[in-house]
């Protein structure tokens, strides 16, 4: 599935290959401070994702392991990027919103549900990973988790 998308300006597009159908929700308190309510990503790597306009693409250093990108122009919330050491660093989580077309593409995982408002909640059964989980995942191995 080939997906494209923009910020609100147009200033930056992207274009996606292979883009997955299955989206991702993060809860933390980061994400929805960034994104102003729920962040809504799609996992890809580096390789699938290819932009235009990066000069209008502003990077933040949100924490030790990953950054966020925006735009410069309007200020959308363009992509969370890893950039701990491991086998994730560099991958992208595409701001669900900025996608063009969404069909075909289902949220099926909640992260930092034990972070997650009591204001909202999503339909439909989705797998559902807490702060603890989240951070034991992306431990290295032998570490204590941030």
């Amino acid at each position: 599935m080939h997906k494209t998308g923009s910020c609100l300006c147009g200033a930056v597009t992207y274009e996606i290959k292979n883009a997955p159908k299955e989206v991702g929700a993060c809860h933390c308190g980061m994400c929805r401070k960034w994104s102003g309510g729920i962040f809504i990503g799609v996992a890809c790597t580096s390789d699938q994702v290819t932009f235009q306009g990066e000069e209008n693409i502003t990077v933040y250093t949100s924490s030790p392991w990953a950054e966020r990108g925006f735009c410069k122009k309007c200020g959308s919330s363009l992509f969370y990027r890893v950039t701990a050491p491991g086998p994730n660093q560099g991958d992208l989580h595409i701001g669900f919103g900025t996608i063009d077309d969404q069909s075909g593409m289902t949220v099926t995982e909640e992260i930092f549900i034990d972070r997650k408002p009591d204001a909202y909640s999503l339909a439909g059964d989705t797998r559902k990973m807490t702060e603890a989980q989240m951070f034991e995942l992306f431990a290295a191995p032998g570490e204590a988790a941030p």
